[in-house]
């Protein structure tokens, strides 16, 4: 049915030639790599250069910051109240049958806290059955695997074992991902916004995005065992750390980028899901090992186990758009005097005050890596409290939060069995992420380590026995009459003639489709 895959020249092809639009060569490493806290290393102080962007950020605009601080700071002490109080509790959850149906108490908790638990996406005996295989795929290859720890393997550095591929590609995974993305994102102009801004968006062309495209990022696993105290990856965003004050990466305060309104003393109309303004965001000015080169609307995992409250599982910040206003906020105040961390006082609006001038720091920023953030210097968020686990979850639950949403892992896996999860984020089909997925597909076809995990010519799972190559794949969906999977990974053509497309849709389509080399 499927057969147009055969005829493009990369199927055939033995290496991997990166095309024009390949991003900076990745460095080598696991994922203690990408952070910080992880290296073992202490962060450098960053370049001079950031004292000066800080400034140019805010000048001329000082007054409004610091009244738009005062204002945040007073809904934190209200927002945290209310998250500590209700715990687990707060956080959504839903069937997966029911998402046709969802209710507008779920839909509207979503949107406030940025996270959600989706119930039996998956069957639970296919779910389980994932982590077999994988544990199989593990065993049969463990002399030629990276994983991290090295010397207790609780994240491993794998993208193509047949489990994975295999969840990636399911029906009822891509079909939650299109329903995320259409339900929850939009690419109409953030409101309320200055007139003048209005009427600027109405006149650009439409958004080269489709939502109903969801496209496969090739990420890794984690199975997690009891006692585990090495995986304690605490409270952080990814996408970039130093990359969100800069102009270069998600827009600074020029018109149309991501955090403008914050950056504008205008924290409330920030809009967390506005598609528009990320579709030119580089979340990775500085190759960072396992930064990622395609925009991910919600970050995600699929669990292969059942999981409680501190048993290994992920913690989150239902704060969300309070706590994105703050961590942007936080590097132009100080506190007016030194005083502890865990002190109530250093929490308090009349302690802080504008730093003048600028300094270089941001903190939990380091290039190239990941934004962490810490209760010495975030104390506004109160993370030790705010920092939520997730209720109990099953195998074939899926867990996805805003890519904006601060999380965290449980620091010692206090549970009896594995906590186990492949980690499956939600992208929508976009100019960026099909070049980004062009790269992928050419590393699948070769076994090569996903290109934003390391070099991108290194065949890392090449010879891993039992992987699944691209032969497997296409035969695979082919033999359950699918084709949404295929298109997924790179490996069929979109229909950019299908009914019910808008304009940008069938441009970003086209352009896809030739990226990916089934148009001329």
């Amino acid at each position: 049915m499927f057969v147009i895959y055969r005829s493009i020249p990369w199927f055939t092809s033995n290496t991997i030639h990166p095309n024009a639009t390949s991003t900076a060569q990745r460095r080598e490493g696991d994922i203690s790599n990408a952070f910080a806290s992880l290296s073992g290393s202490p962060p450098k102080p960053l370049d001079a250069r950031f004292a000066d962007i800080k400034t140019r950020l805010i000048q001329g605009n000082e007054a409004r910051i610091e009244a738009s601080w005062s204002r945040l700071l007073t809904e934190l002490r209200k927002e945290t109240q209310d998250i500590i109080e209700k715990g687990s509790s707060i956080i959504p959850e839903i069937q997966y049958q029911d998402l046709s149906s969802a209710s507008t108490t779920f839909r509207s908790a979503l949107k406030k806290y940025g996270v959600a638990v989706i119930r039996n996406v998956l069957p639970e005996n296919e779910a389980l059955a994932l982590k077999t295989d994988i544990r199989e795929y593990i065993a049969a290859n463990a002399e030629r695997t990276r994983a991290f720890p090295p010397e207790n393997p609780q994240v491993y550095e794998l993208y193509w074992s047949p489990s994975q591929v295999r969840a990636r590609s399911h029906p009822n995974l891509l079909h939650t991902q299109k329903w995320l993305m259409e339900e929850f994102w939009h690419t109409s102009p953030p409101a309320p916004a200055p007139i003048k801004q209005q009427q600027q968006q109405q006149q650009q062309p439409p958004p080269l995005i489709s939502t109903s495209h969801p496209v496969t990022y090739a990420d890794r696993f984690r199975i997690r065992l009891p006692g585990d105290n090495k995986f304690a990856l605490g409270p952080h965003v990814d996408g970039g750390s130093c990359e969100r004050w800069e102009d270069a990466g998600y827009g600074g305060r020029r018109a149309n980028g991501v955090y403008e309104a914050i950056f504008d003393g205008r924290w409330e109309d920030f809009d967390a899901w506005a598609a528009r303004p990320r579709l030119g965001v580089n979340s990775d000015l500085y190759a960072g090992t396992g930064a990622c080169s395609m925009f991910r609307m919600f970050q995600g995992w699929l669990s292969m186990s059942t999981t409680g409250p501190g048993e290994g599982t992920l913690l989150v910040n239902p704060l969300f758009k309070l706590a994105t206003a703050y961590y942007l906020l936080r590097p132009f105040f100080t506190p007016k005097a030194p005083s502890s961390p865990d002190s109530p006082a250093a929490a308090q609006q009349q302690e802080w005050t504008l730093c003048d001038p600028q300094t270089a720091t941001l903190p939990g920023s380091s290039p190239g890596q990941g934004q962490e953030l810490t209760q010495a210097d975030h104390p506004h968020l109160l993370l030790p409290q705010t920092m939520i686990s997730l209720p109990r979850v099953h195998p074939g639950d899926y867990v996805v939060w805003h890519c904006d949403t601060i999380h965290a892992v449980d620091p010692t896996h206090c549970g009896a069995h594995d906590s186990s999860v492949l980690y499956i984020p939600v992208c929508p089909l976009t100019q960026r992420n099909a070049e980004a997925l062009e790269r992928q597909r050419r590393a699948f076809l070769v076994g090569a380590t996903s290109p934003d995990f390391g070099d991108e010519g290194a065949v890392a799972e090449g010879a891993h026995v039992g992987r699944m190559d691209v032969e497997g794949f296409v035969q695979m969906e082919e033999a359950a009459g699918r084709v949404e999977g295929l298109r997924a990974m790179g490996l069929e053509a979109w229909d950019s003639d299908a009914e019910g497309l808008g304009a940008g849709q069938r441009e970003v389509l086209d352009r896809a489709n030739k990226i990916m080399g089934f148009y001329d």
